[in-house]
């Protein structure tokens, strides 16, 4: 099934300036803040294309190709173009260490554009700074776009049963009233982050979702340092445990198969970067399934003193104090799944939300520029 592109930004961060990139598929959804655009994308069915102009802050100076590499997996370019002065990348959708991330809606392909300055030759110093361009391509999950047409699969009811142990997960930013998804993934500090976790089940029995972890990092990758766990001991979040904060999971679901909690929003101390990443790892049980300290959703009620759980006896959250969620009287719970039934293959997943851009105050610099700082008014109020 072919795949087509769908609207998004692109973000330009260096050490002291900021900069919103429009790409050009997605000009027509929203008004363009300049007319340079130093970054162009190209979402295509099977790989990215990405055009870079070597005036790429503006100031008329070029910078080299080579200073140029895309993905965690550092991809050179693929070409160049002396007429336009512009450097091309093209990618594999998988390839360059590029990470997808489920919705309900949307396959997001998520990688970055990164920019090193090498110092000149027989130099000791650099006169630009370094840059990451976060870039993600959208493709919806419902519709064909592609020319080609649909083999039919006819599969008989025994296979349409194992179906089911496809699940899809997602993690959403949601506007303050949790109405809708927020349309903006930039916060300041003091703001609350609205998170909702969600599974689509399709033909599966009745299931509850958990919100086994989550961890803040300054990239994509989980396992970078430094990170910060914000839920832990499967489903505790322990963000809330610090005096000045207010996380919490809200105490009513949606759903069984959707859970939302709150975040205060935070940076990484003693680090200049303003985007960050929050990857949680999902799971689900069944609905019948009574939740244990294995299962559960858990926050710090500071009036009280005590771990809450959403659903449970408050019995369950007790380990919440000291991490030891994963035993009981000395032995260790069944492993994650349906231990009612004996089926022990595991429902989970890993999904990220990000990049997020986290700013350190409610204000701007006095000598930010005024073209910037019109953008980051757009940016912050999602347009």
């Amino acid at each position: 099934m072919g795949l087509g592109s769908q609207c998004g930004r692109l973000w330009c961060c260096c050490s002291t300036q900021l900069l919103l990139l429009t790409v050009a598929p997605w000009i027509s959804c929203g008004k363009a803040v300049s007319s340079l655009q130093p970054v162009t994308v190209h979402c295509q069915e099977a790989q990215l294309v990405v055009i870079v102009h070597r005036d790429l802050f503006g100031t008329g100076r070029l910078i080299k190709a080579t200073d140029l590499s895309l993905g965690p997996a550092a991809c050179p370019y693929t070409s160049l173009n002396a007429a336009e002065n512009t450097v091309i990348f093209e990618a594999g959708l998988h390839e360059c260490g590029s990470t997808l991330q489920m919705t309900p809606d949307f396959l997001i392909y998520s990688t970055s554009l990164y920019y090193n300055p090498s110092p000149a030759r027989n130099s000791v110093i650099q006169r630009t700074n370094p840059a990451v361009v976060p870039i993600e391509c959208h493709y919806p999950r419902k519709d064909n776009v592609s020319s080609k047409a649909i083999k039919p699969t006819w599969v008989p009811f025994s296979s349409t049963i194992s179906a089911e142990e496809q699940l899809d997960f997602s993690l959403r930013l949601m506007n303050d009233d949790w109405s809708t998804e927020r349309p903006s993934s930039a916060f300041q500090l003091g703001d609350v982050m609205h998170i909702q976790a969600d599974v689509r089940t399709g033909n599966h029995v009745a299931l509850r979702l958990f919100v086994d972890s989550c961890v803040a990092t300054l990239t994509p990758d989980r396992a970078s340092s430094p990170q910060y766990a914000i839920i832990d001991f499967n489903g505790c979040l322990i963000d809330g445990r610090s005096d000045d904060t207010s996380s919490a999971f809200l105490s009513l679901r949606p759903r069984q198969d959707s859970l939302r909690f709150m975040v205060d929003v935070f940076r990484f101390a003693g680090d200049a970067r303003d985007l960050s990443y929050i990857t949680c790892h999902l799971k689900v049980t069944a609905v019948d399934q009574a939740p244990d300290p294995l299962n559960k959703a858990c926050s710090f009620n500071k009036a009280s003193n005590v771990w809450t759980p959403v659903e449970g006896t408050r019995d369950i959250c007790s380990c919440c104090e000291t991490g030891l969620c994963g035993v009981s009287g000395g032995q260790n719970f069944m492993a994650i799944g349906f231990p009612h039934t004996g089926d022990l293959s595991v429902k989970e997943a890993d999904v990220m939300v990000g990049p997020l851009l986290i700013l350190a105050t409610h204000g701007l610099p006095r000598n930010f520029p005024e073209d910037q700082r019109e953008a980051m008014k757009l940016v912050t109020q999602g347009i």
